[in-house]
């Protein structure tokens, strides 16, 4: 690092805080601060909704579980099989009722059918995944401050917390999603600048192709059904457990839901989820080729190998950056896997507020809260979740080999339970508010239980499925045959659904096309 990448990196951070402070400018209200006013394109939606789970922290592990990990490989393409079935679910079913009903916290939105006991049960339930997948993205970013400035760890994790924190108390809605749209475009560059370096240093396409390990190339095995001692990444468990973690992920996770309710209208909001169905595969197959590169040039450069901490391969796309580019570059791709962690930080932060601020501390004041004293509510939750989270990214490392396994990993213990809840509120009216309470606690303790118990023999991906299908088996089974008690709720009317033919259509078709072509890969390379 020298004076020309500070300067890039001080200018850098500067032009999005300015950015930030420019646009908070005359939000007075909740619905600006976490909906933005509902004034975004769908495009924008669409790239900052995929900024967010692809930015700072696919851009360091995704290509490092390719390109180095133990057992990794092109398999990480599988991650991406399900999106498609997701969003056709999510178009169909849960953004229909949840856009009509015009909430800020998704998990009101079940107080209509369940009672505030549901709400607060989901909202909790988020806040706590959330806020543990917030501060492992702060640790990733610290990874590579670490590799960068060789500042210790635990003071890289306070730094970036704190600018994440004062980024996200001034901006809102409006700078998280403009910054995530200039994030992304960034990083799609610092793709094709690392690939492109790690290409010529190998020596051109004959080098690859004689130093790469072959057995990275196999992306779909169907035969592995993560069921036994050591088995991963099976094309079952990641289409079956993937729908129901990326359903989740989409439509019942506060962070990214909100995020599409910022949209200005219905049509918009399918554009966006469609946006998200087709773009997101290509954007992770960049990912794959730049691990491939960049870690068959580590293969073949000692030195380079060498640098890489045992048992840490997040270390290897950052160490890389620094030694191998030329300085101005190292100084931009640097602020933008920084700016990309921000923007993910503190789309978390702004989510958490919104379901603390929306579900536990305005149901619990008497009388009328002016909007004035709710706009203040929704900053100070900002702070109070911002130190949460750097608290939270101490305990960050040693959850999965790599940070991005591990935020899916938290999450897959929740997400099944989460998306049972929704599909029971919308799809049912027999259900009762005790009988789905208790699946969801049912669901959460039996996916705890596989991890404590029997984790080597169940791959972590498969409890998206099983805390569907227990939450789902109490639900009804308490509600059908348990003395209903006087007066639940049950405020919510089922609406016609509407399938939507074509888009269900493209995103199935779209579906096997990734599947087939993932297939091919290890024939024609």
């Amino acid at each position: 690092m020298n004076y020309l990448d500070w300067t890039v990196i001080t200018l850098y951070a500067a032009g999005l805080i300015g950015l930030s402070y420019y646009l908070s400018k005359g939000q007075s209200t909740t619905e600006d601060y976490y909906l933005g006013s509902k004034n975004f394109k769908w495009w924008q939606v669409g790239l900052s909704t995929m900024a967010t789970q692809l930015g700072a922290v696919s851009f360091i592990s995704a290509p490092a579980f390719v390109g180095l990990r133990q057992g990794g490989g092109l398999q990480w393409l599988t991650y991406e099989f399900a999106v498609p079935l997701a969003m056709i679910f999510l178009i169909i079913f849960i953004f229909p009722p949840l856009y009509r009903s015009g909430v800020i916290s998704i998990y009101s939105f079940l107080g209509k059918r369940f009672g505030t006991s549901t709400t607060k049960i989901l909202s909790g339930v988020f806040q706590f995944s959330r806020a543990f997948a917030a501060g492992i993205t702060v640790y990733a970013v610290a990874i590579v401050l670490e590799a960068v400035f060789g500042i210790p760890l635990w003071i890289n994790i306070l730094l970036t917390g704190l600018v994440a924190l004062i980024y996200d108390y001034m901006g809102g809605m409006k700078a998280i999603v403009i910054s995530d749209v200039i994030q992304m475009g960034i990083l799609f560059i610092g793709f094709i600048i690392c690939s492109y370096v790690a290409f010529d240093l190998i020596g051109g396409w004959n080098m690859f192709m004689e130093n790469l390990d072959r057995d990275r190339l196999e992306a779909v095995n169907f035969s592995n059904l993560g069921l036994g001692d050591g088995e991963e990444f099976g094309f079952w468990p990641m289409v079956l457990g993937g729908f129901f973690l990326y359903t989740a992920y989409y439509g019942c996770d506060q962070s990214q839901a909100q995020r599409i309710l910022s949209n200005k209208d219905m049509n918009n909001v399918r554009k966006a989820l469609l946006f998200n169905g087709f773009c997101r595969f290509p954007t992770v197959l960049l990912y794959c080729v730049m691990g491939l590169l960049i870690g068959t040039f580590a293969l073949m450069t000692p030195d380079f190998i060498d640098a890489i901490p045992a048992g840490q391969s997040d270390y290897m796309v950052p160490l890389f950056i620094v030694e191998y580019l030329p300085h101005g570059l190292i100084g931009l791709l640097v602020a933008a896997i920084l700016a990309a962690a921000m923007s993910s930080l503190d789309s978390a932060l702004n989510s958490l507020s919104a379901a603390t601020v929306q579900d536990f501390i305005l149901p619990s004041r008497d009388g009328e809260v002016s909007s004035d004293d709710q706009f203040k509510l929704s900053k100070k939750y900002t702070v109070v979740w911002g130190v949460i989270c750097v608290i939270l990214a101490f305990s960050a490392g040693g959850i999965a080999p790599t940070v991005i396994e591990a935020i899916n990993k938290i999450g897959s213990l929740f997400y099944g339970p989460i998306i049972a809840t929704f599909m029971l509120a919308v799809l049912t009216t027999s259900v009762t508010t005790r009988g789905v309470n208790l699946g969801i606690f049912s669901g959460v303790l039996f996916n705890f239980f596989l991890w404590m118990f029997a984790e080597e023999l169940i791959f972590w991906f498969w409890w998206n499925a099983t805390g569907f299908i227990v939450t789902t088996t109490v639900a009804i089974l308490h509600s059908n045959y348990v003395k209903k008690v006087k007066g639940e709720r049950n405020d919510l009317v089922l609406a016609p659904l509407d399938f939507r033919i074509k888009e269900s259509s493209l995103l199935a078709a779209y579906f096997i096309g990734i599947v087939l072509f993932s297939v091919s890969l290890a024939f024609w390379l």
